[in-house]
């Protein structure tokens, strides 16, 4: 019956888009959110990765998994391609840096725009492939030489398809606007310049989104405290469907690199006319709200109004004063020490509201690169998070909160931040574990984010707590922008929206202009917005199931309308261009770590299990916080399987487990800086022991070997010589023996 159920599957045909493979096949990842299907080497031949295709099952492998044919090719990507120019017996082509292109690219002799050998080039397709033929192309632009500072970045922009120029008639906006706020700016507006507001960001920080000032005050019977969130007045420049717009909508995001940043405005808006920079007037929108000891917000009021920053600080300025307000950070700044001992008190009011909810709280090491002049990486370093940081986060989060419900108390079509909860599929993944495991809790079938913090907390202090915290992670969804308020599953809100960052996120400067068509009791008309682009037409597809969220509770009052399928159109396109802009910071993340590790091939590091697949385990080093790839024919003599409950790789013969949170020792043993990766081999006592002995011995490299493996287990044992040690049995082979091993997984995925 087995074989016949898949057999019924083959000839169905589908479409989806071609993903490419460095070795050279690829797959079809469906639209109907089906697991993609393999293409082989021959079916890629008039295909390249990022087409659009119809396909259909032809066969089964060995192991029953279906294998497709390109029936159809629908629409050819229009991603320009880049790469390496070379000449080879005379005949010029670009190889691209992506390999998972997988073809040359034939550049015809009049087409190479006076590149010169080596460079890097942006190319544009003339000819698609096809079975008996290269695809050609030309070079529409010569970025430069491979090792020039920032190259890393261009070839980033280029390969996400991310926006990096201003259209000239944004441009020429953006310099008629003015350079401060004028008397007319501020009419209709709350005079807020005598509130001693003040800016809290990282010391690199150039935009300035949010002030916060705080003081003591009575709610209800009780004490508590105002909290004034006041937001940079974005929309008051940027009109919809301006030319600043477009551009704005285009981008969707500030995309953050080491070293560079492409913002979302003209940095006359991001850096100077919207940003709250010190000592001078800016325009706001605020959310003035009142808190209550138990960290409730028992009322909130928006408003527009013109503010006037007190101080700019860092985190760690305001870390220094709070933990000693004598110190000398704390003299500089006498005046603002009450300020911040309230804001640190409301803060910990709204702690405490967290916990009540049960809202997930992981700690998780984020790094920071940290470059020289050239663009070289000096140093990786974790990110610490202060009460400082804690502080903003909380105080952002109820101004968020208080966006959404006031959008939904409205009425009024909005763009919504929705978490929704696990999958059926993840929660049945995640308690097989817990239970494999020996946890001793579980989840139920509509888990609650208590349940998630309960576990996490109940497990900080196991040696596998980061293996089980991990797999808590891994089991939520992807937050999205979308009109249908479905929840925010990991901050534990019923309702949650982004408010607070509108310089350099698209979705935040909506629901600015929403708040405030409300308190004008107008209705926001969405601008006539371009059509999105591929990035946005993939996410569609891949997350069609939770955008369209069954409940559809705000949609089905839109529900067929142009207006409601404009406010999706938006969320998934400000969605789509979050997941660009990550995938483009993470590339540039790891070419620069590959560069890095280059210098330190050979090089042993102390490191900690991150990831367990079925063909190897991920490592991430110690001191170094750059993660790379242990493959699992690295692991030794013998078959490892990997246990998908436990998320492990186990040793048949030897018992050995690998796990996530598993401390290894490994070598730096290859670094592919054009796949973006980075080979480990694990380094064990006994391999040490080998090396040493073999290097003290004289006569041929068998008997050398066998005497280095004596020598190593009597030193290990402390015995002379009964029998092999079995850590150095995998090595036999090595002399001569022709035992045949399992076969082992040999693809990377």
């Amino acid at each position: 019956m087995k074989n016949s159920t898949h057999t019924s599957g083959l000839l169905e045909e589908f479409v989806g888009i071609v993903s490419g493979h460095r070795d050279g096949h690829g797959f079809v990842q469906r639209d109907d959110g089906a697991p993609d299907i393999f293409l082989p080497p021959n079916e890629m031949r008039a295909v390249l990765h990022r087409d659009r295709v119809k396909a259909r099952v032809v066969r089964l492998d060995r192991k029953g998994r279906p294998e497709g044919r390109v029936v159809e090719i629908l629409e050819r990507s229009k991603q320009p391609i880049i790469g390496r120019l070379l000449q080879e017996s005379g005949v010029w082509l670009v190889a691209p840096e992506d390999k998972r292109y997988g073809q040359d690219v034939l550049i015809n002799k009049g087409a190479t725009a006076n590149a010169l050998v080596g460079q890097v080039v942006v190319v544009e397709l003339t000819e698609p492939p096809s079975l008996y033929g290269q695809p050609v192309g030309r070079i529409k632009e010569v970025l430069g030489e491979v090792d020039d500072p920032g190259m890393e970045i261009e070839i980033a922009v280029r390969k996400y398809g991310v926006p990096h120029e201003f259209s000239d008639a944004c441009l020429g906006m953006a310099r008629g606007l003015p350079d401060k706020v004028r008397a007319q700016d501020k009419k209709d507006r709350v005079d807020l310049t005598d509130v001693p507001l003040v800016t809290i960001d990282g010391e690199d920080a150039r935009d300035f989104d949010d002030a916060v000032y705080c003081e003591p005050a009575k709610v209800g019977k009780g004490k508590g405290w105002r909290l004034l969130v006041a937001i940079a007045d974005v929309s008051n420049y940027v009109e919809t469907d301006s030319a600043i717009d477009v551009d704005a909508y285009d981008r969707a995001t500030s995309v953050y690199f080491p070293r560079r940043v492409i913002p979302m405005l003209p940095e006359k808006l991001s850096n100077g006319l919207c940003s709250l920079n010190p000592d001078v007037e800016r325009l706001c929108m605020v959310c003035d709200m009142l808190v209550s000891a138990s960290g409730d917000v028992e009322a909130y009021q928006f408003y527009p109004a013109v503010m006037f920053s007190h101080a700019r600080f860092t985190y760690t300025e305001v870390a220094a004063i709070l933990s000693n307000t004598r110190g000398p950070e704390a003299t500089k700044r006498k005046e603002r020490i009450d300020d911040l001992l309230n804001l640190h008190d409301v803060y910990g009011a709204l702690l405490k509201a967290r916990r009540v909810r049960g809202a997930v709280d992981f700690e998780t090491t984020e790094t920071q690169i940290v470059c020289d002049e050239s663009g070289r990486i000096e140093k990786i370093v974790p990110r610490v998070r202060n009460d400082a940081h804690k502080l903003i986060e909380e105080a952002m989060l109820a101004a968020n909160v208080c966006s959404a419900d006031f959008i939904l108390q409205s009425k009024h079509p909005g763009l919504f931040r929705v978490h929704e909860g696990p999958t059926p599929e993840k929660i049945d993944l995640l308690r097989g574990y817990l239970k494999a495991t020996g946890v001793g809790m579980t989840v139920g079938d509509n888990p609650r984010p208590s349940e998630f913090q309960a576990i996490a907390e109940a497990t900080k202090e196991r040696p596998d707590a980061q293996q089980i915290h991990s797999m808590l992670l891994r089991s939520m969804s992807q937050a999205v922008y979308t009109p249908d308020n479905n929840g925010h599953f990991g901050l534990a809100f019923e309702a949650y929206t982004h408010f607070t960052s509108p310089i350099r996120r698209y979705p935040d400067l909506l629901v600015h202009r929403v708040i405030k068509a409300i308190l004008l009791k107008r209705k926001y008309q969405l601008p006539a917005m371009p059509t999105p682009g591929e990035a946005h037409a993939k996410l569609a597809r891949r997350l069609a199931s939770r955008v369209r969220a069954p409940e559809k509770k705000l949609a089905e009052k839109f529900e067929s309308t142009p207006d409601s399928q404009a406010w999706e159109a938006a969320g998934l396109h400000c969605s789509a261009n979050e997941r660009r802009a990550d995938e483009a910071s993470r590339d540039v993340e790891a070419w620069l770590k590959c560069k890095y590790m280059r210098e330190h091939l050979g090089e042993e590091y102390g490191g900690v299990v991150t990831a367990a697949t079925s063909f190897g385990l991920f490592v991430t080093l110690d001191s170094m916080y750059v993660e790379g790839l242990v493959h699992i024919t690295e692991l030794g003599g013998e078959y490892f399987r990997f246990d998908e409950m436990r998320q492990e790789l186990r040793g048949e013969r030897t018992g050995i487990r690998y796990g996530i949170g598993s401390r290894v020792r490994i070598q730096v043993s290859r670094v592919d800086l054009d796949g973006r990766k980075i080979d480990f081999r694990l380094v064990r006592e006994t391999d040490e022991l080998l090396l040493r002995g073999a290097k003290d011995t004289h006569g041929s490299p068998i008997q050398n070997f066998k005497t280095a493996v004596k020598k190593a287990f009597t030193k290990m044992s402390g015995k002379t010589g009964r029998g092999e040690p079995k850590a150095a049995a995998g090595a036999s082979r090595k002399s001569g023996d022709k035992k045949p091993s399992a076969k082992r997984s040999r693809s990377r995925k």
